[in-house]
C-alpha cells in the first residue's frame, strides 16, 4: 500500500506529490509500488553525480566505520581537504562549513555586517538583494528574498534588507546608503524563473562596490559546484566576489553547507563570532571531498557543457515546434529554465504520470536541472513527454 496519503503526524508545510519515492541509482528513481521515474530534479540540483554515486558512497561507507561526528572544539582533518579544494577551484582563501543552504546564507550576511563593523570600523548593516531571488526559509534569508509569498504571516522581519529589480543598475545605485554593507544576489535565479545576470551589469555591482567599500556577495547555492558549466557561476562574469554560499551539489545528497571567502572578509569570523554543532562533521566533509574528487577525475565540466549544448538543442525544437506554448528557453549550464504560455502545473502532473520528474520555477517556468551523467537516450524521453503535454 502506498505510504503517498496525508500524514497524521508530521505537519502540512509541503504541498507534496502524491508518490513516495524509496530508491535511487543514478537517474532513475522507485516510488514504493516499484514504478520507475527519471528524475530531471537532481533532488532540486543536488544529486549532480545521480543517485548514490559509487565512489561517494565507498568513501562514506569508510567513514561510516570511521567516525561520524566530533564538534568544532577540535580539529577535523577532512574539512581541511575540502577547504582546500574549495578555495584552489574558487580562487578565494578561507571556508567555513554548515549544514544547509540557508545556514551558509545566514553565515554570509553575517560575515558581511561583522566585516563592516568590527574590520572596518562602520556602522553599516544593510544588504541590497533582488526582486524574485531566493536565498533561504530563516528569518534573515527570507527577508533577504525578494519573494513576498515566502514572507507572509512571519512579520515584524529583521530590518537591514532593501530589495530592488534584478538586472537595473540605476535602481541599485539609488539604493545605497551609508548603511550598505552589501550587495547579494544569484547569478542565475533558479527559484524566481531561471534568470541569468547582465554580464555587464554584475561587472558594473563589482565597481560599485569597490567604489563605496562593501561587498558583493554571491549565492551559488543552486549554481556552484558545477551546474552552470564552471565551477561557480562567478567564474563566467569575469569578477572575483567577497564570498560565496555553497550547499546543494557539494555532498551529493548528504547535508553540507559552506561559505568561502577571500582572506579579508574571513577576518570577522574570529573564536565565538560563528558556529554549528554538525557543520562540517566528518562524514558531511567526506561527502564533499568525493563529490570534488569524483568531478576532477571525471572531467566533469567537459561533460555538462556536452550535456547542455545537446539539450539547448532538444529544447529550441521544442520551442520551434510548439511556438505558440514555448515563448523562452534560457539559463546556465544544467539550470535551464522553459517559460510556458501556459501554466506549468499540468506538464509536470502529466510528466510524472507518464515517468518523468520536472519542476517549476513560478508558475510559467519549467525548471530543468539534470545530473551530470545525464545520456542523450534521457535527454530524448524527456522531449517525448513534453512534446506529448504540450499537445
Amino acid at each position: 500500500m502506498s505510504t503517498a496519503t496525508a500524514s497524521t503526524n508530521l505537519m502540512n508545510n509541503y504541498a507534496r506529490w502524491p508518490i513516495s519515492l524509496v530508491k535511487g541509482q543514478g537517474n532513475q528513481v522507485w516510488d514504493d509500488q516499484g514504478k520507475k521515474y527519471l528524475d530531471f530534479t537532481s533532488g532540486i540540483a543536488v544529486t549532480s553525480l545521480g543517485h548514490v554515486p559509487p565512489k561517494v558512497t565507498a568513501k562514506l561507507h569508510e567513514q561510516l566505520d570511521t567516525l561520524w561526528h566530533c564538534s568544532n572544539l577540535y580539529h577535523i582533518p577532512q574539512q581541511e581537504v575540502l577547504a582546500e579544494k574549495l578555495t584552489r577551484l574558487s580562487g578565494l582563501d578561507r571556508a567555513f562549513f554548515c549544514n544547509s543552504g540557508a545556514e551558509a546564507n545566514e553565515a554570509l550576511i553575517k560575515i558581511a555586517r561583522r566585516y563592516a563593523q568590527k574590520v572596518k570600523g562602520t556602522d553599516r548593516y544593510e544588504v541590497i538583494t533582488f526582486a524574485q531571488s531566493f536565498h533561504g526559509r530563516t528569518l534573515a534569508t527570507l527577508t533577504a528574498t525578494g519573494q513576498d509569498k515566502v514572507k507572509d504571516g512571519f512579520a515584524p522581519l529583521p530590518i537591514g534588507f532593501v530589495t530592488v529589480p534584478y538586472n537595473d543598475l540605476s535602481a541599485v545605485k539609488a539604493a545605497i546608503t551609508d548603511k550598505t554593507c552589501a550587495i547579494m544576489l544569484e547569478l542565475v535565479q533558479g527559484e524566481g524563473g531561471v534568470n541569468p545576470a547582465d554580464d555587464a551589469w554584475v561587472k558594473a555591482l563589482r565597481n560599485l562596490c569597490d567604489e563605496h567599500g562593501f561587498l558583493l556577495l554571491i549565492d551559488e547555492i543552486q549554481t556552484g559546484i558545477a551546474r552552470t558549466g564552471t565551477w561557480f557561476a562567478f567564474q563566467q562574469y569575469g569578477i572575483r566576489p567577497d564570498a560565496i554560499s555553497l550547499a546543494k551539489g557539494l555532498g551529493s545528497g548528504f547535508p553540507i553547507g559552506a561559505i568561502v571567502a577571500t582572506e579579508e572578509v574571513a577576518q570577522a569570523f574570529t573564536p565565538g563570532t560563528h558556529g554549528t554543532t554538525f557543520g562540517g562533521n566528518p562524514l558531511a566533509a567526506t561527502a564533499g571531498i568525493a563529490t570534488l574528487e569524483t568531478m576532477e577525475d571525471e572531467q566533469i565540466l567537459d561533460k555538462v557543457a556536452a550535456i547542455h549544448n545537446r539539450l539547448m538543442e532538444e529544447l529550441l525544437k521544442l520551442q520551434t515546434a510548439h511556438p505558440d506554448k514555448v515563448i523562452a528557453v534560457r539559463g546556465k549550464g544544467l539550470l535551464m529554465g522553459v517559460e510556458l504560455a501556459v501554466p506549468v502545473g499540468d506538464v509536470i502532473a502529466y510528466a510524472r504520470e507518464h515517468g518523468v520528474l520536472l519542476l517549476s520555477a513560478g508558475t510559467h517556468v519549467l525548471r530543468l536541472l539534470p545530473s551530470f551523467i545525464t545520456t542523450h537516450e534521457e535527454i530524448e524521453q524527456v522531449m517525448t513527454v513534453l512534446n506529448e503535454a504540450l499537445k
